[in-house]
């Protein structure tokens, strides 16, 4: 008979398969390993780790190929543990205490695991995930462990935690879903799964126990259930949902080609978030009109060393190309807080997300600043670039960028490389600070984008990873909103245009009411562009005005949130 389990649906879709059992069961291996003699159990350990970094190298190049660029920075993160000396370290101190090379790693990932779950921070909580993980790696490539292999068909991953390495190391045909016995939807696990669209169920707890390997399951991604060996009555259901799906895809694919405009001609731009050149060529296909947000950390991410002015100049301009005359917003990169580099060689914080960050290492660290800056402007040159500053709270930091700017034109003039003169100035508004100074900022900058996941968790002070206190973090809560529409309201009277590129953007919901604020562009994940589009041209300007004026008297976010289900 069939049963359902609910979990927190974080990647819509449904996704019918067979269960396999990821993050295999290492017991009966290391009791059937026979550890020799202590120099050789050394040798097994270090040799280990240059061919599992070996294996990750190859994987991350492979990635890169594919036009994966988050999920190769997730890998080389997982290269650089296994090549932290800390860690070398310590697992050759277990070698000589257990003369067991497996259970040496084993036990010496967990110790460092272990420190990052005693941060109390949900960030820190997904990395210790990947520790083990990378433990685990090392252990199965010294006890000849090979990777689990999908057959024919695709299957539905389950877990308690599920290594990232096992979702990146399959082919994305081969895996219909993925369910987490943890609730983290920072988890790289998750991140990965996003970059592939593959319906994701998290937070299931103990109710993943009654999941079994080689279990039929159906799994929804966006209500959050699972159906344990499911009637034929279900799979009908289920079926007929999926084919909705199909249809529904096609749909988009048709609207992809119209413009975003309401029933009484009020046009919002819809723009794309991207990690690397590639993702345009996906967003062009949903219909996006430029790149709102250039993550251009992604280019930082998965070097040895920071990238020249060479390497970022070809990224840029790869993308500003493929925008084909459409405008390309390149942020600064935004290091620092929840996207360390260890190559910068930056002192562990307290608390990051509050700390040296984004543009306050960029105005320190101009060796790492000013080669991006000239990468832009000379990407400028073959279409429509601009420069976006992450974490600004004040005009001191903006008139330092801006000189800096100007710097970098002078020394490309002298080094006769061409550069464009037109390349628009404007900051991510993303802390209260700045909100609230948005009619001064304004004075200053050419555009505004609304960086919603920051501004959400500073306004509210939720930290956005943590999993006990997500019920609080709410972009309808009205002190977000007020502080939205100021911005809105503050580039309008400065005469520049407001955009936004944080998560709400692709809520197809917000999306109606921050046309009714005077938002004049949206940028989000290429496949959200159908649904908010659908949600515009389906309205007029004066009736999402009327709606608009509704939500803005309520007093709780979870009221807004509801009335406007209810009212659109």
């Amino acid at each position: 008979m069939a049963e359902i389990i609910k979990g927190k649906g974080v990647i819509a879709g449904i996704a019918m398969g067979k269960i396999m059992l990821a993050g295999q069961n290492l017991d009966g291996y290391l009791m059937a390993y026979q550890p020799e003699d202590l120099e050789v159990e050394k040798k097994k350990a270090a040799d280990a780790l240059d061919k599992v970094a070996e294996i990750l190298q190859n994987s991350i190049e492979k990635l890169q190929a594919d036009g994966g660029a988050e999920q190769a920075a997730i890998m080389e993160a997982h290269r650089m543990m296994v090549q932290d000396p800390m860690l070398g370290e310590s697992i050759a101190s277990k070698v000589e205490e257990l003369k067991n090379a497996p259970r040496a790693v084993l036990d010496a990932a967990e110790d460092q695991a272990k420190q990052f779950e005693a941060m109390d921070n949900e960030y820190f909580a997904a990395r210790a995930v990947d520790l083990r993980d990378v433990g685990k790696r090392i252990a199965k490539y010294i006890l000849g462990v090979k990777e689990p292999e999908v057959g024919d068909g695709a299957v539905i991953l389950c877990g308690e935690e599920i290594e990232p390495s096992v979702i990146a190391g399959l082919p994305g045909d081969k895996i219909a879903g993925v369910i987490l016995g943890a609730g983290s939807t920072t988890a790289h696990a998750v991140i990965i799964a996003k970059a592939r669209a593959i319906p994701t169920v998290v937070g299931v707890g103990k109710a993943i126990e009654k999941i079994a390997d080689g279990d039929a399951i159906i799994l929804d991604g966006e209500k959050g259930d699972i159906v344990i060996r499911p009637s034929d009555e279900d799979r009908a259901g289920y079926a007929e949902r999926i084919k909705k799906q199909a249809e529904l895809k096609k749909y988009y694919e048709e609207l992809a080609k119209l413009p975003t405009v309401t029933q009484d001609g009020v046009k919002v731009q819809l723009m794309a978030n991207i990690g690397s050149p590639d993702d345009v060529d996906n967003a062009n296909k949903y219909g996006a009109e430029g790149v709102g947000l250039f993550r251009s950390e992604f280019v930082f991410m998965g070097k040895q060393d920071i990238p020249t002015e060479e390497d970022q100049f070809k990224a840029y301009k790869e993308a500003v190309e493929k925008c084909n005359g459409n405008l390309c917003v390149i942020r600064t990169m935004d290091i620092g807080g929840d996207k360390p580099l260890p190559y910068l060689e930056i002192p562990p914080e307290e608390n990051p997300f509050l700390g040296f960050r984004a543009v306050r290492i960029s105005l320190k660290r101009h060796e790492l600043f000013m080669p991006q800056l000239k990468a832009i402007l000379r990407a400028g040159v073959f279409g429509k670039a601009a420069i976006m500053v992450p974490m600004v709270i004040n005009v001191s930091e903006i008139l330092a960028v801006k000189k800096l700017i100007e710097e970098a034109k002078v020394e490309l003039a002298h080094e006769g490389k061409a550069y464009s003169d037109n390349v628009q100035v404007g900051i991510m508004v993303e802390t209260p600070a700045a909100a609230v100074m948005t009619p001064v900022l304004g004075k200053y900058v050419d555009f505004f984008s609304i960086g919603t996941n920051d501004l959400v968790q500073y306004t509210l002070a939720v930290d956005r990873g943590n999993a006990s206190i997500s019920y609080l973090y709410n972009h309808f809560n009205p002190a977000v909103l007020r502080l939205i529409r100021l911005t809105i309201k503050s580039a309008r009277e400065n005469n520049i245009w407001a955009g936004m590129c944080g998560e709400m953007a692709s809520d197809p919901y917000a999306a109606v009411i921050l046309m009714a604020m005077g938002i004049n562009e949206l940028s989000m994940s290429a496949p959200s562009i159908p649904r908010v589009k659908e949600k515009l041209r389906a309205i007029t300007s004066k009736r999402a005005e009327e709606i608009l004026e509704v939500v803005m008297a309520l007093e709780d976010g979870d009221d807004v949130k509801a009335q406007l289900t209810k009212l659109i």
